[in-house]
């Protein structure tokens, strides 16, 4: 159940942001984005409608340019599943959802605007930012900024 309702968390913030249709897979991937930072920084297991307001400045952060994100998602998704292995439970149901989610984030990538065009893969001077730059791009990659954006707008 947590992970449906940080989902739901993460389609709210996106939805009120009005800043993509929410039919593209750029919304999906922002949606995404934001429910597992959302899920995972839950480390109490105590995700509440009431601490929802109270988060946002440590989503904000933990959504914010530079940090490493796909390196605190993946330590998170290991400290998660050495404590699901300690209870003995097996592996729970919230944590298979929230993996699902994570392998489509990272293994599809989006056509969209080049939004770090000072990646060191393009030769020359850095250009600046061209809206008409178009690069292959993992969705977590576009889902970041999409999702912390949104947060800021509401």
């Amino acid at each position: 159940m947590a992970w449906l309702y940080a989902e739901y968390i993460a389609d709210e913030l996106l939805r009120t942001g009005r800043l993509i249709p929410v039919s593209t897979l750029e919304f999906r991937a922002g949606r995404d984005t934001l429910a597992l930072t959302i899920y995972l920084s839950d480390a109490a297991g105590e995700l509440s409608g009431i601490r929802v307001v109270s988060q946002l400045d440590e989503w904000l952060s933990l959504t914010a340019y530079g940090h490493p994100w796909r390196d605190w998602v993946q330590t998170r998704f290991l400290t998660l599943g050495e404590e699901a292995r300690e209870r003995g439970r097996g592996e729970d149901p919230d944590l298979e959802l929230a993996r699902a989610a994570w392998r489509w984030l990272d293994h599809t990538e989006l056509f969209a605007t080049n939004l770090d065009p000072d990646h060191p893969a393009q030769a020359g001077p850095p250009p600046g930012l061209d809206e008409n730059a178009r690069v292959w791009t993992p969705a977590w990659q576009l889902g970041l900024p999409l999702g912390h954006l949104a947060m800021h707008l509401f």
